[in-house]
């Protein structure tokens, strides 16, 4: 298959995208970014751009694509919140429409997260239930539900974060509350060749799908 990723630099995106290059299921990740990689592999095709609300300059990343993982996002509490659905509802909103002019039959993953509501007292919780919302309604996505994601070493995370990653790692035994960052790109890979739609997935199935999927 063929993959489009959003977010690769990033602590999710990173991980989803070395579960990429490990999987033989898929042929060529496409990655778009504001800034070159700091690796490259031979799967790998990297498109430097840096308006997410328009993707015309760069459509060829979009064309005869199976999947999109959009691991783009940031915390609630690093941004406004008129920015933050800026990044988290507006960004992923135009990638999915161009997606689904370009390659209509492609899977758009969108990683929300735990506790996504739309009735939540959280401004960051019901921004996320609104895009997950109106993707399904697009273009039928399957939206991800993780909670804590350990994932690649990002210098964008959050501080707080960072510090308490060590911790976090406790929580790997409770299914609900922890999941590898690989194991999420398994599981979106896995859904993608299973041809999974219109669905949220939480994060103990999550670990599922990941558990069941080929690792080399």
């Amino acid at each position: 298959m063929n993959v489009l990723i959003f977010g690769a630099s990033g602590s999710a995106g990173g991980s989803v995208l070395r579960a990429c290059f490990s999987s033989s299921a898929v042929k060529e990740v496409r990655a778009i970014t504001r800034r070159p990689l700091r690796f490259t592999h031979k799967k790998l095709r990297v498109f430097i751009h840096d308006d997410y609300l328009d993707y015309a300059p760069v459509e060829e990343a979009f064309t005869n694509v199976d999947a999109c993982l959009f691991c783009l996002g940031i915390s609630a509490t690093q941004v406004s919140g008129e920015e933050y659905r800026r990044i988290t509802h507006d960004f992923t909103l135009a990638a999915a429409r161009t997606l689904l002019l370009h390659s209509p039959n492609a899977t758009f993953h969108f990683i929300s997260g735990k506790g996504t509501n739309l009735n939540s007292h959280f401004m960051w919780a019901r921004v996320k239930a609104e895009t997950e919302r109106d993707l399904i309604s697009l273009v039928n996505a399957v939206c991800w539900r993780p909670a804590f994601i350990d994932g690649e070493s990002s210098n964008s995370s959050p501080r707080l974060y960072r510090i308490l990653r060590p911790a976090l790692r406790l929580l790997k035994p409770f299914r609900s509350l922890y999941v590898n960052g690989q194991d999420l790109g398994r599981a979106m890979l896995r859904a993608t060749g299973e041809n999974i739609r219109g669905r949220i997935i939480e994060n103990a199935e999550i670990r599922d799908l990941a558990n069941h999927f080929p690792r080399m």
